[in-house]
């Protein structure tokens, strides 16, 4: 248990280091009018929470710095979200600016954290099984060649090319274009292959010749898995942070950027809410010297997505909470009315 004293000097070691990035030593801290002790008292209760595990004594200098148990109690006990009166408006522009694409959306307000933060944000759209369909368009690129373009509810785009069938005309496209979105329009993704097979199929088979393949590669075109869109902001702004001075750290990093399957796992796994995760709490190895914080939002139609933000452990914890507290609300606000304009 931390005394009152301990407490005080905890948080003012942390806020000092998470501005400076310095080790802090006691008689610095003997000069703030916020800590009314001598630097003998002070330098005896930074020994005291150092032995607690709440600070770390750097091999540079004579000061200490935050230990990860010391950022934990600081996030949990000793800090609470800047208090703002008004959101940040970031959303509530784009679409008063008639920006309703939710891919526009919410790449912009990516990059607008990432501005804000000068940390790496991501945010992980809707599982795409939960999508619907809206539109389908294939588009002959060739005699043997075409690309099919299936649009979802939620503003996502996919294209998917595709070899076509011997003996499939244009007028055999269009025929399937107009069965596709007769039949797969509003039909959630997870459920194409059964609504394929149980009414599309014979169709296709009613105003369609030689469709035998055509059914099977349509079927194969449209069970492909589904893939989680990532959107990014200022990937590059770690590299602006003190800790970020060595090779093999950046290239670690950026490593991991690159592999987005384990990003989108990651992300996955957040709890509904505001989540903080500080060094070696998280599961990854290329960013357990490192902070994650996650929030969710939701679409509409019980679809959520996940926001976040990455940066070194001496995080601006007060500001960015709450950034990210306003950011949630925001998009889950714009979004469900976005989700309404498009249903």
């Amino acid at each position: 248990m931390l005394t009152d004293r301990q407490l005080m000097i905890l948080q003012v070691i942390i806020d000092d280091f998470i501005e400076s990035a310095k080790p802090v030593g006691s008689r610095a801290l003997s000069k703030k009018d916020t800590l009314p002790y001598s630097a003998a008292t002070i330098r005896n209760e930074m020994a005291d929470l150092e032995e607690s595990g709440f600070l770390e004594k750097t091999h540079t200098s004579s000061g200490r710095v935050p230990s990860e148990k010391g950022y934990r109690y600081y996030v949990d006990h000793l800090i609470g979200p800047e208090i703002h009166q008004h959101g940040l408006g970031i959303i509530e522009r784009l679409t008063n600016n008639g920006i309703y694409e939710f891919e526009q959306i919410v790449q912009t307000a990516a990059e607008a954290l990432s501005k804000l933060t000068n940390y790496t944000s991501i945010i992980l759209g809707p599982e795409m099984f939960e999508a619907t369909v809206k539109q389908i368009q294939v588009l002959a690129l060739s005699d043997q060649s075409a690309v099919a373009i299936l649009v979802t509810n939620t503003g996502h785009v996919e294209h998917r090319s595709f070899t076509l069938p011997k003996g499939v005309s244009s007028s055999d496209i269009e025929k399937l274009v107009n069965i596709l979105n007769d039949r797969l329009q509003g039909v959630p993704l997870y459920r194409i292959p059964e609504v394929i097979q149980n009414e599309v199929a014979s169709l296709m088979m009613k105003y369609m010749n030689g469709v035998d393949s055509s059914i099977n590669w349509i079927r194969t075109l449209f069970t492909q898995e589904q893939a989680v869109k990532l959107y990014f902001g200022g990937k590059a702004n770690i590299l602006m942070q003190p800790e970020f001075n060595d090779v093999d750290r950046i290239r670690s990093f950026y490593s991991l950027m690159e592999r987005e399957d384990e990003i989108v796992n990651l992300l996955k796994n957040s709890n509904q809410g505001i989540k903080v995760s500080i060094g070696h709490e998280n599961e990854v190895e290329e960013i357990k010297d490192l902070s994650l914080i996650t929030a969710s939002y939701h679409i509409g139609g019980g679809q959520m997505g996940t926001i976040a933000l990455l940066g070194p452990t001496r995080m601006e914890y007060k500001k960015v909470l709450s950034l990210m507290e306003i950011i949630s609300k925001e998009m889950t606000g714009a979004m469900g009315k976005w989700y309404s304009d498009k249903s």
